[in-house]
C-alpha cells in the first residue's frame, strides 16, 4: 500500500523572477551588500510602509540588534518584551546591556497586553517591543495610550510575521520608532535568511547607516558629503548580500499573488474548522475587525497541553507535520538570567502549552488542507 504524501509544515516556493535576478546579481559583479537589488527592495518596502528608510539585514535578529544599538542602552536600562515570542526579540537588547521585563499577552490576538505593560513601566524602561503574532496586529492603540504617559519610552515593532498587514488601515511596521522584518524561509516573503530594519524617525537615518556600515561614515562618502570615510561609531557587518536581495526583490514584486495564496489557505482552514470549534473545544485565530492580517500562519488553541501533544504526535504518525510554537521566555533559563524582575504571565503559560500550528505555505492545495483537517479531527477524537 502506498503511503500518503508527507505534508510538511513549511515549503518555500518560487513565485516570480527569483532565479533570473540571482543570475543577474552574480553576472553584474556586485554580490555583497548595498547593491542594485538591495536598493530596489528597500525602496519598495519604504513606499509600502511609509518609512523614512529601510535597511536590509542578514536577519531579523540583526535588525533587532541594530535597534538596540540605536537606543544607546546603558547598564540599568530595561526593555519590556512579550514572554510569548522568539528568543531574539529579547536577546537583541540583552546584547546591548539592558535587562528584560517580560509582559503577558492578550487572549484574543496573542499580542502583548497593554494593561500588563502599564503595570510594568518604571523609570528604568527604555522601550516596549510589540510582536504582531501570526501577522495579526497587536493592540497598537492600547500601547500608544499607555506610552503617552511615558514620553521617554520607545515603541518597537517586531513585525517578523506581519509585512503588508494593517492596523486601522495603517501598515504594520509604521507605528514604532523602529520596526523589524524577517525574510527567513518560514516567513511570507523569503530569501533563505534575511531581515530589515525599518526607520520611522528621520533623525535615526544617518546614525543607522553608520552602524550598518561597520561604524564608518561610508554612506556620507558615497553621497559626496565627505572626501573619505573612517571609523566613527560602533556597528557591525549587518548588510544583506545582493544575491539574497535579488531573490527577495522577486518575492516582494509578487506580494499580491503571495498574499492571495496565503489568504486562501487561511480561509479554507477557517471554513472547515470554525464550525467544529465549539463541539471539540478548540479555538481558531481571531482577526479583529480593524485589522487586516498578513496571513502568516493558521493556529489552533486546543483544550489543554496533553491534548495538544497527543494530537501533534498522532498527526505526525500520519505523515502530516504541524508544530507548536514558543516556549515562554519568562520561565526559561535565559529569562531568569537576564530578567530585571520576575513577572507573572498566565496567558502565555496557557497558550504556549495549547497552541498547534497547522501546515501552511503557498503551495498547499485545497485537497491538502482537507486532508490536514480530516486527520486533525480524527486525532482529536481518537
Amino acid at each position: 500500500m502506498t503511503e500518503p504524501q508527507r505534508l510538511t509544515f513549511n515549503r518555500p516556493t518560487l513565485e516570480g523572477d527569483e532565479l533570473a535576478y540571482v543570475r543577474q546579481s552574480v553576472e553584474g559583479g556586485h554580490t555583497s551588500s548595498s547593491g542594485h537589488f538591495a536598493e530596489q527592495a528597500s525602496e519598495l518596502l519604504r513606499e509600502a510602509i511609509g518609512a523614512q528608510d529601510v535597511l536590509l539585514t542578514t536577519s531579523c535578529t540583526a535588525a533587532l540588534e541594530m535597534s538596540g544599538l540605536l537606543l544607546n542602552l546603558q547598564a540599568g536600562d530595561t526593555v519590556i518584551v512579550p514572554s510569548f515570542t522568539f528568543v531574539t526579540t529579547a536577546l537583541a537588547y540583552v546584547r546591548g546591556g539592558a535587562r528584560l521585563v517580560f509582559a503577558d499577552i492578550e487572549e484574543e490576538t496573542l499580542g502583548i497586553d497593554p494593561e500588563h505593560v502599564s503595570s510594568l513601566l518604571d523609570e528604568r524602561v527604555r522601550a516596549v517591543v510589540g510582536v504582531h503574532y501570526a501577522g495579526i496586529g497587536c493592540d497598537v492603540a492600547g500601547l500608544e495610550k499607555v506610552l503617552a504617559g511615558a514620553p521617554g519610552v520607545e515603541l518597537i515593532e517586531d513585525n517578523a510575521h506581519g509585512l503588508f498587514g494593517t492596523y486601522q488601515q495603517r501598515p504594520l511596521g509604521s507605528f514604532g520608532r523602529f520596526a523589524t522584518l524577517s525574510f527567513h524561509e518560514t516567513k511570507n516573503f523569503v530569501c533563505g535568511e534575511g531581515g530589515a530594519l525599518v526607520l520611522n524617525d528621520a533623525d535615526d537615518v544617518d546614525r543607522a547607516h553608520v552602524l550598518y556600515d561597520k561604524g564608518t561614515n561610508r554612506r556620507a562618502f558615497m553621497l559626496g558629503d565627505v572626501d573619505k570615510y573612517s571609523w566613527k561609531d560602533t556597528g557591525s557587518s549587518f548588510g544583506l548580500s545582493d544575491i539574497l536581495a535579488a531573490y527577495l526583490l522577486a518575492q516582494l514584486e509578487q506580494r499580491e499573488q503571495i498574499l492571495n495564496k496565503r489568504r486562501a489557505v487561511f480561509e479554507r482552514y477557517e471554513e472547515l474548522l470554525a464550525p467544529l470549534a465549539a463541539e471539540h473545544g478548540f479555538r481558531t485565530p481571531v482577526v479583529p475587525a480593524d485589522r487586516e492580517a498578513a496571513w502568516h500562519m493558521y493556529y489552533l488553541l486546543l483544550p489543554d497541553h496533553s491534548t495538544r501533544d497527543r494530537v501533534l504526535d498522532r498527526m505526525r504518525e500520519q505523515r502530516i507535520h504541524p508544530t507548536f510554537h514558543y516556549v515562554p521566555l519568562h520561565s526559561s533559563d535565559g529569562g531568569f538570567r537576564y530578567a530585571a524582575k520576575l513577572t507573572d504571565c498566565p496567558v502565555t503559560n496557557s497558550v504556549s502549552g495549547r497552541l498547534l500550528r497547522l501546515p501552511f505555505h503557498n503551495a498547499l492545495r485545497r485537497d491538502d488542507i482537507e486532508r490536514v483537517v480530516e486527520v486533525f479531527v480524527g486525532c482529536l477524537e481518537g
